[in-house]
């Protein structure tokens, strides 16, 4: 398990040097950076940090830094809800590689832009550890990671403007964009050199 580090600045105050994460300071600035593997704890904080923002600065723009290689179904369906239902449009940059779960979030923002040599990866969802046990229990995982297949497909279907057989025959595999390519998909919308702040 390889073990994240999180940045921390050092400021000096009235009341003494502060060591602050660099995270923290970014929230600040409405800014979110999802850059690990998608999972239940990781979509909490990010939905925590999406519904602070909105209380603090209704409908105004929310900015989502995205680099990961996607992950928990489910956990990334949670954050995405929350992307819809709140009135703050929540502008998404793909830094890196969003793949899977992650490029599904990516496509999902209110303005998508991507830097120059980021990609984005889809695919159909990963059965988790392989389908095993009785008939009746692999029938049963079969069919809900079928409606989760469903569910992915119809949200880029959704956001790209794309039909749904394309989109199934995009996630058949695993299908890598470049900055371009995205663009031309219907994933992003801009390939940006320079990063702008939204405006707080």
């Amino acid at each position: 398990m390889t073990l994240y580090f999180a940045p921390r600045v050092i400021r000096e105050t009235s009341q003494g040097i502060e060591h602050l994460p660099i995270d923290e300071l970014m929230l600040q600035r409405r800014e979110i950076w999802l850059n690990r593997e998608i999972d239940s704890n990781l979509a909490d904080g990010v939905i925590q940090q999406i519904l602070h923002l909105e209380t603090e600065q209704p409908r105004t723009e929310i900015t989502m830094y995205i680099d990961s290689p996607g992950g928990s179904v489910s956990a990334g369906l949670a954050v995405y809800d929350v992307m819809q239902a709140v009135p703050s449009p929540v502008r998404t940059v793909c830094v890196g590689m969003a793949a899977s779960m992650a490029g599904v979030l990516f496509a999902a923002g209110s303005t998508r832009e991507m830097l120059r040599h980021s990609e984005v990866m889809l695919h159909d969802p990963l059965a988790g550890g392989g389908i095993s046990g009785s008939a009746l229990a692999v029938q049963d995982k079969s069919e809900r990671l079928m409606q989760m297949r469903r569910s992915i497909c119809e949200i880029l279907a959704r956001h790209t403007g794309k039909s749904l057989k394309q989109i199934y025959r995009v996630t058949a595999k695993d299908t890598y964009f470049s900055a371009e390519a995205a663009i031309a998909f219907g994933l992003a919308d801009a390939v940006v050199d320079k990063i702008e702040r939204s405006g707080v």
